[in-house]
């Protein structure tokens, strides 16, 4: 307490008195300071007697000097025994003091002189002096027990209820706080009980008024006067029972509990609890609970541990002291007794209090049972109290604490379950727990949404919420047991059967248990008892569920579809229709399913039991699964990329897809696997397929869909099959469907040089058109702007498929044909007599007619460019469109309307394409579309080839395309070709000069050379045409050059490519990359257009050729090489159609005496004279760039008369007197050549010498062919062949290949062949006996034909001797009947660069072919055609995008395509090492070496000129031009050939020919001569070609 004015340390007891008591000490001190100012009161006297005793009894006792009492004790001693009220009072207060600093001093007396002044009637500062004053009397350490008991039994009497606190502190001070009892041992107890009961009366009152005053929240103290010593109180009850409770007997203590249990159950006030627990406390630990309150003592504090969270660890506390005594055993009995009771108190809201306190404790104390000093809890009777409990109530609360229980159970300090549990049985208390949770389980079962936390305080609060936490905890619990598990274990299945009693509620992670334990135990198979019971909850609570994860759900399914598959294997015929039903029950409401990969297994198990199921079943399936198309659910918008996104995040697909997509898919798998065995389900997928594309929405589901439509392919016999291979990469480039393409056109976009080199290429292709793009121009331009800028924020466009797509089947299709699915019915099939041919045919008409209502309506971007990528390859297998004519009449119709009326579909702006890629598709579609021309009307025709030729100019790039499909109608279509062949040529006249057609233009001249009856009708004029269009290129090369003039060798070699657009990006364009070839291509035209005039007119085109070859339209002069060597041949060819001619082996010396020999070079010719001494017979061979002939003369010599004289003596020259002749050959070249005037050393013959050099020159020079001689490999690959042996080994082939052959070249024996075979032994057969050779004018093709070529597969098992020939051939010739598509790296070789793949239509097996009969074989067959050629080799083929062809034109259009890819081919192979020469400039420069030798010098005056493409200046400058001298000045060389009439009254002219280089110059050529009215001086050009143009002098016929 706290010490009074005067007062020195407190003891050290003191500082253990608690708060609350402290507190009430403070408010002592403070009185007595009032006290001391109070007013004066009456005095009275006391008797004199005690006067004396006092004194007495001061002067007795040794005072020592430290503690001598004050002078003024005794009168105040008299005063508080005899003064007034208020002088008492004084005293007492004063007294006060003197006692507490004068411990020794006799206190008996003043205290019997106050003991009056705290009596209840006083006044209370009376009352409160006089507590005062005996609180700190009792202090007196010399008290004897007497006189405490005195004390005790003033302090222990009736007072004033407003000094109880007077009176506890007093007391407090009289026992030092619980320590000393003496003198009222067993005393205190009972008056602390009753004291307890008194003051728990008065805080009660105190407390209901004050809460009428100032309410507060219930539970909540309020804080009054008697509150604080109601917590005195406690407190010093507290330390009484810690230092004396062996003082209280038995009685005293059961009151004393009793008390405190009765103001427990009376309070509502936490903090009385809390005194009264802590009050137990000290009775459990000091002394002894009485056994009859021990029950009473459990149930009120398990109750307060329960319902008062505040108290609950003070009331563990206690609980938990209470089972670490003797009486554990007994408290536990008492919670279990709580249990197994349950029900049986009448007062229901009393009994749930006493078993969830029960509960509550229990809940503490079973994790504790393993530890030392807690008793243990027998299982089986808290099973059974558990039990009884949960039949007795439905509170939620309580089964909220037997799940608390449960949880207990199953968790120890290890992870593990509880130490009672391990050998037990635990389904009963899972069954406790199921039927706890049961309404739980019942809400959330009836609930919409997913378990989840609470999401305020109030929903945390709710009984059902705190109840399913617990469960999931529980679930939790249970769960980690299993998963955890160190071994077996054994109520592994009591857990997953508690798990499916509570489904709805456990999460998905104890759901994959239940199913693995499912899965693993063959749970829902026959063989277990209760299978279909589980089968229908994996069904109805795991699958059905769609609260639930994807992947739960998924689990579930495999289940029920492996329980599914087992049931299909025994064939259950107990119960036939259960399989059924459980398909039916699996698709119920799948309508409504949202999740798409769990939409995608049910799909695949539907597809995989439509597939074998009944036909009644599988249209429930399939009607089932349209309905989820039918409820038009939109797919989840995808968020386009950003516009800073690369081009693969760009191309990337959607990864997320609709539900009608997801079923699509099925449908696909379904007709993949049905159409080899069930017609009539694959016809009805086929057409449920087909009305999918239809729709206007759901564009995947379209898509899915028509992937697999347009794989529909048919074979020979019209059984139909799906393929894999589209080849579709071409026209998906130019729709930019490949990643490539993609990235291209993007850099495009952003390149502003790019835009601008486009617009200039564009320029004058458009000023040249019949249809005028003005009105499209402004679109593009602004579209191209737009995507090309930074600012604008456009989106790129989303892409829903790609061509590359690898999974754009669902499954992989069966390799082989369906046998019981036909296109048409013919012989083939097996069915055709049985009277049900309709019911075999896939209806492809349908399909196509779908596809044609696309087309012409429009739809779709997506879906519409799908088309036109995809149906050119479908339209490429004829046998698949058989019974579908009239669709293919008006699909002709349809895309001849669309492309010449320009109605097409306007292609997104986003997209970057434009009206004119969609018109290149559609033309490619009608490339295609032709080759079914046995179906069209010959208008028809017409209109095609119609449409061709106006899509030449009138769509931007499409003349490329446009051009390759002409030159397949010149085989296809040829008498619709003649029709417009002139509208053709003029088409290309006005193209010629754009570099990416040029090359197209002249391949295709090159095809018509040789097919004569399409020009066969052809006038001088029209001819004229075609030699102008090849001029012109000539002339625009050249003018290009001039104007780029290289500045080495080097750089003429490797022409700067222009920035010019390609139609097909993927291959680098050849006018591009290689001008050389197309520089020579345009020669080559020329002389195969010049051949194919008729005899009689070819002198007459000489003279305009002849200028144009070496003039450009300014006049200047050119010199070329290329223009040499062609005016040489033309001049060989112009008067004959004969081959070279070869020397007379019968002119020799044994025949005609001594023949001399004598050389010379004129012109650009090696002319040898062999002439006989006097016979007058004569050899004399012309040596030429474009070949040699040799003619043998005679001069009809007259011998001399008689009578005439010899000029010599007859032995100068060794002849016999009397000789009349001898003649040199000299003589004959003076005599042919003397009328001809020699103006300069130049234009003279220049003699060679007759010695070895010479000879050897001579031999060297015959060698050069006069032809271009090419090989070609020839490989046939039979059915499913791939490997390169296996291919290689074949020594024959089909029927068609044969055919082919034979139209391919001549067979020809190899051995004494005499010209070259291209590496075949022609000696020791070695590489056969025969091949197949074939030759023009200009070229020679040899064929290294596989199947003609030995095979011994002992010797040479990898067939190396073959290999040897095709490995080495640039150009090689496959035909493909393997039924797979060729990969170029099937012969791995460094200069294989091109293959020509040949592919029959419709495929057909190798025994097959051999069976086939003429009825199955009623119109030509076709074959596909493409042209693969090496990485980064360009594209130069026609084919180069798969055309189809007849096996008719067939070989004349492959031979075609190899000429020009070997060609092509030699020039690419010397790309970076130098030029290609051909045979006749080989022959050229070896001339114009012995010339520069032989002849004479002279120093060329004034610039070079520009060398063609691919040419080096230092080649042929001592042709003509120099022999004429052209260089110096015009009037000198008007002089010089000023006698040229006399030339050509000469047969001299015979050894002259016409080549040299030429320079590139051109603007635009004029097809027509002009006639000049004045006549100019000529200049040297004119002169050049004058010279040139033997055809003035010689004449025409």
């Amino acid at each position: 307490m706290s010490p009074s004015p005067g007062d020195g340390a407190p003891p050290p007891q003191d500082s253990k008195v608690v708060g609350g008591l402290a507190s009430v000490f403070k408010g002592l001190a403070g009185a007595a300071k009032l006290t001391k100012s109070s007013p004066t009161v009456a005095q009275s006297s006391g008797p004199p007697t005690i006067h004396a005793e006092i004194a007495e009894q001061l002067n007795s006792m040794p005072i020592p000097h430290a503690y001598t009492l004050p002078p003024q004790y005794i009168a105040l001693f008299e005063q508080l025994k005899d003064g007034t009220i208020n002088d008492r009072v004084a005293a007492a207060n004063s007294l006060r003091t003197v006692v507490a600093n004068y411990p020794h001093n006799p206190v008996l007396g003043i205290w019997h002189a106050a003991k009056d002044l705290i009596e209840p009637t006083n006044p209370k500062a009376t009352r409160i002096a006089g507590w005062e004053l005996l609180a700190e009397c009792v202090k007196h350490p010399s008290s004897s027990d007497l006189e405490r008991k005195e004390y005790f039994q003033t302090i222990s009497a009736i007072a004033n209820p407003d000094d109880f606190y007077l009176q506890l502190v007093a007391l407090v001070n009289l026992s030092e706080h619980g320590r000393n009892m003496s003198g009222f041992d067993y005393d205190l107890f009972p008056l602390l009980s009753t004291w307890l009961r008194s003051s728990f009366d008065m805080v009660r009152t105190a407390r209901a008024m004050t809460k009428k005053q100032n309410p507060r929240p219930k539970g909540k103290s309020i804080m009054t006067k008697e509150a604080k010593d109601f917590a005195d109180l406690f407190a010093f009850v507290a330390d009484a029972i810690k230092f004396n409770s062996v003082l209280a007997d038995d009685a005293a203590a059961e009151a004393l509990v009793g008390t405190l249990l009765d103001i427990c159950m009376l309070t509502n006030v936490s903090d009385d609890m809390r005194a009264c627990s802590g009050i137990l406390d000290a009775i459990i630990t000091f002394g002894v609970l009485p056994g009859n309150k021990l029950k009473q003592c459990v149930e009120i504090l398990s109750s307060i541990h329960c319902l008062v969270p505040e108290v609950q660890k003070r009331a563990w506390n206690t609980i938990r002291i209470l089972c670490q005594s003797h009486n554990g055993q007994a408290t536990v009995r008492v919670l279990l007794e709580a249990l197994n009771s349950a029900g049986a108190d009448e007062n229901r809201k009393q009994d749930l209090r006493h078993i969830r306190g029960a509960l509550s404790i229990l809940n503490k104390l079973i994790p504790k049972t393993s530890e030392k000093g807690y008793p243990p809890i027998p299982y089986s009777v808290l099973v059974d109290g558990l039990s009884k409990v949960v039949e007795a109530t439905s509170s939620w609360r309580v089964y909220q604490d037997i799940l608390r229980i449960a949880n207990a159970l199953f968790r120890d300090n290890r992870g593990g379950v509880n130490a009672m549990l391990v050998d037990e049985d635990w389904t009963p208390i899972f069954d406790i727990a199921g039927a706890c949770s049961a309404g739980a389980v019942t809400l959330l079962a009836k609930s919409s949404q997913i378990i989840a936390s609470p999401s305020s305080q109030e929903e945390r609060d709710q009984p059902e919420t705190v109840l399913i936490k617990e469960l999931l905890e529980l679930v939790s619990r249970v769960e980690s047991v299993i998963k955890n598990q160190q071994g077996p274990l054994i109520q592994k299945q009591d857990c997953i059967l508690f798990f499916a009693k509570i489904h709805p509620a456990i999460p998905d992670s104890a759901a994959t248990l239940v199913l693995d334990y499912y899965k693993e135990f063959r749970c829902c198979f026959p063989s277990d008892a209760r299978w279909k019971t589980n089968l229908d909850m994996v069904l109805s609570a795991f699958f059905k569920d769609r609260k639930r994860s994807t992947n739960v759900r998924l689990q579930a399914l495999h289940v029920i579809t492996e329980v599914y598959d087992m049931l299909e294997l025994i064939d259950d015929e107990a119960e036939p229709d259960f399989v059924l039903n459980l398909v039916k029950r699996l698709l119920v409401g799948l309508t409504e399913e949202t999740d798409i990969l769990v939409l995608q297994e049910i799909v695949s198990f539907a597809a995989s039991v439509a597939t074998a199921t009944s036909f009644p079943m599988f249209c429930h399936i399939t009607d089932t699964l349209i309905g989820i198309i039918g409820s038009n659910r939109s797919r989840v918008v995808v968020p386009p990329p950003s516009p800073n996104s690369s081009v693969s995040s760009i191309l990337k697909l959607p990864s997320n897809q609709t539900p009608a997509n997801v079923v699509t898919k099925g449908f696909v798998r379904i007709f993949l696997r049905v159409m080899n065995v069930d017609v009539a389900k694959a016809i009805r997928l086929f057409k449920t397929l087909v009305s999918i594309v239809k729709l206007n929405n759901a564009t995947d589901a379209r898509l899915t869909a028509m992937k697999l439509l347009f794989r529909v392919r048919a074979d020979w016999a019209n059984r139909i099959f799906v393929t894999i291979h589209t080849e579709t990469s071409s026209l998906a480039t130019t729709l930019c469907r490949t990643e490539a393409a993609m990235a291209r056109k993007l850099s495009e976009e952003m390149s502003p040089q790019t835009r601008l080199s486009r617009t200039e290429v564009g320029g004058p292709s458009r000023s040249t058109r019949g249809v005028s793009f003005s009105a499209q121009l402004p679109e593009r331009t602004s579209s191209h702007r737009a995507a090309s800028g930074t600012k604008t924020g456009n989106i790129p466009y989303q892409f829903l498929w790609a061509a590359s797509d690898p999974e754009a089947l669902p499954e992989a299709p069966s390799a082989t044909a369906s046998p019981v699915l036909y296109s048409r019915v013919s012989s083939a099939s097996p069915e055709s007599t049985s009277g049900g041919d309709e019911t075999l045919l896939l209806p492809m008409g349908l399909w196509l007619e779908t596809v044609l209502h696309l087309i012409q309506t429009g739809c779709d971007w997506e879906v519409y460019s799908f088309i036109l990528v995809h149906l050119p390859s479908q339209l490429t297998n004829h046998a698949v469109f058989n019974e579908a004519v009239p669709q293919l009449q008006e699909l002709r119709r349809t895309v001849c309307e669309q492309i010449r009326q320009g109605i097409l579909q306007e292609p997104p702006s986003a997209s970057g394409l434009r009206k004119a890629d969609i018109a290149i598709c559609l033309l490619h579609s009608l490339t295609m579309i032709l080759s079914y021309h046995r179906h069209f009307s010959k208008p028809e025709e017409d209109e095609i080839v119609s449409t061709f030729v106006e899509s030449i100019t009138t769509w931007e790039r499409s003349a490329k395309c446009c051009i390759h499909a002409l030159t397949i109608c010149c085989h296809e279509l040829p008498s619709s070709i003649s029709k417009v062949l002139i509208p053709i040529l003029r088409r290309m006249a006005q193209i010629i000069t754009q570099p990416y057609v040029a090359m197209h233009i002249l391949e295709f001249l090159a095809c018509l050379s040789r097919l004569p009856s399409l020009y066969v009708n052809f006038r001088k004029e029209e001819y004229q045409i075609v030699f102008g269009i090849c001029v012109r290129y000539l002339q625009f090369v050249r003018g290009k050059k001039q104007s780029h003039r290289p500045s080495s060798i080097g750089d003429i070699a490797n022409p700067r490519k222009p920035s010019l657009l390609a139609d097909n990006p993927s291959h680098p364009n050849a006018a591009d990359d290689l001008p050389q070839y197309v520089y020579s291509l345009a020669y080559h035209v020329i002389i195969f257009w010049f051949l194919a005039l008729k005899l009689g007119d070819r002198a007459s085109h000489v003279s305009w050729i002849a200028k144009n070859l070496f003039t450009d339209v300014d006049g200047s002069q050119v010199l070329d090489e290329q223009a040499q060597t062609s005016i040489d041949f033309m001049q060989r060819v112009a008067y004959a159609d004969v081959d070279e001619s070869s020397e007379d082996p019968l002119f020799t010396p044994s025949r005609f005496g001594n023949i001399r020999l004598k050389r010379w070079l004129i012109g650009n010719s090696i002319v040898t004279i062999e002439q006989t001494d006097t016979s007058g017979w004569a050899r004399i061979t012309k040596r030429q760039p474009s070949g040699t002939s040799s003619f043998t003369i005679s001069e009809s010599l007259r011998p001399p008369p008689a009578h005439q004289q010899s000029m010599d003596d007859g032995t100068r020259d060794n002849t016999a007197s009397g000789s009349t002749n001898s003649v040199l050959p000299n003589h004959l070249l003076v005599q042919l050549l003397s009328s001809m005037p020699q103006y300069n050393d130049m234009s003279r013959p220049v003699p060679l010498p007759d010695d070895e050099a010479i000879n050897m020159a001579i031999r060297v020079f015959d060698r050069n062919s006069t032809l271009d001689g090419h090989k070609v490999g020839v490989i046939y690959i039979g059915e499913n062949q791939v490997d390169e042996a296996e291919i290689l080994a074949n020594v024959s082939g089909s029927s068609d290949y044969v055919e082919f052959l034979n139209g391919l070249g001549t067979l020809t024996k190899l051995k004494g062949a005499t010209f070259n075979l291209q590496g075949l032994d022609r000696q020791y057969g070695t590489d056969g006996e025969y091949t197949f050779c074939w030759r023009d004018r200009v070229t020679e093709l040899v064929f290294h034909v596989t199947t003609q070529m030995p095979t011994n597969l002992e010797s040479d098992p990898r067939c190396n001797q073959k290999k040897r020939h095709i490995g080495n051939d640039f150009v090689n010739i496959i035909f493909n009947d393997s039924g797979s598509p060729f990969k170029f790296n099937t012969f791995p070789s460094e200069f294989n660069y091109v293959y020509i793949v040949i592919t029959p239509e419709s495929r057909a097996s190798f025994v097959a072919t051999r069976q086939r009969t003429p009825k199955d074989v009623v119109e030509d067959p076709f074959y596909k055609v493409q042209v693969m050629s090496k990485p980064g080799f360009p594209e130069i083929s026609p084919a180069a995008e798969t055309k189809i062809v007849s096996l008719k034109a067939l070989p004349v259009f492959i031979r075609l395509l190899a000429l020009n890819a070997s060609f092509f081919s030699h020039v690419w192979a010397n790309r970076e090492g130098g030029e290609h020469i051909s045979s006749w400039g080989n022959r050229l420069r070896d001339i114009n070496r012995l010339r520069e030798k032989y002849g004479p010098k002279t120093i060329p005056q004034g610039p070079p000129t520009p060398s063609p493409p691919g040419t080096a200046h230092n080649h042929g400058t001592a042709g003509i031009g120099a022999q004429l001298d052209v260089s110096r000045a015009g009037s000198t060389v008007r002089d010089s050939l000023g006698s040229l009439s006399i030339r050509r009254s000469s047969v001299a002219t015979f050894f002259t020919t016409s080549s040299e280089q030429n320079s590139h110059r051109s603007s635009i050529l004029s097809t027509a001569t002009t006639d000049n009215t004045e006549v100019m001086p000529p200049t040297a050009a004119d002169l050049l070609v004058e010279s040139l143009d033997f055809s003035r002098w010689a004449g025409t016929s």
